[in-house]
């Protein structure tokens, strides 16, 4: 039982801990100390639900239909591009950037671009429904596997988002935000990319 649970967060934080766009999203979120523990929740959740549809054996369906996989992928990657454009108006901007910077924004803005970079991002469905949904089916115990990997989505997420505000002293300087929100912008251009070439 252990090693079925020891199996699941092992495989799913080796998937999680890949940078990528919510990854990033995140920690901009916790950088900024703005609405974390909701985003928190809402990254953990998100990854038990298509964790516990994968290994209900959703995977399998949507493997076989090529047509649901090519919508998500232009979505996803169309919602990557428009990100990367602000990411990178933020980086010009260094009056904006600036680690005290509280400018409001909105829970359910926060939300839903969170939602958007998890439901959108067609990734999630290859790692977390397929991959891990096959996997955890090899198991006898799949959903101890399954649990394994929901613990690996919350004490990652959970890591993430809260220990970010620890890089504040670094990013003291308009500048370092501006190399961040830089970093951000290539980062989600090249996934966008990634996307529409696969």
């Amino acid at each position: 039982m252990l090693t079925s649970t020891l199996a699941g967060f092992t495989a799913a934080i080796g998937l999680i801990a890949a940078i990528g766009a919510q990854n990033a999203f995140v920690l901009r979120q916790g950088l900024r100390r703005q609405h974390v523990l909701p985003v928190v929740l809402t990254c953990a959740v998100s990854d038990a639900l298509l964790i516990a549809v994968g290994i209900a054996g959703l995977g399998a369906v949507i493997a076989e239909h090529p047509t649901i996989a090519g919508t998500v992928r232009w979505a996803g990657a169309a919602f990557l591009l428009c990100y990367a454009v602000f990411a990178a108006r933020r980086a010009l901007r260094p009056g904006t950037l600036t680690p005290t910077d509280r400018q409001p924004v909105a829970l359910g803005t926060t939300i839903a671009t969170c939602l958007a970079f998890t439901y959108l991002n067609p990734h999630v469905y290859l790692d977390t429904v397929l991959l891990l949904g096959t996997v955890a089916n090899r198991y006898d115990n799949r959903w101890l596997f399954g649990s394994g990997a929901v613990l690996a989505s919350v004490v990652w997420f959970t890591a993430l988002g809260f220990g970010a505000h620890r890089l504040a002293p670094l990013l003291a300087r308009p500048g370092a935000w501006r190399v961040v929100d830089g970093l951000v912008a290539v980062l989600m251009a090249a996934l966008a990319v990634t996307l529409l070439r696969g």
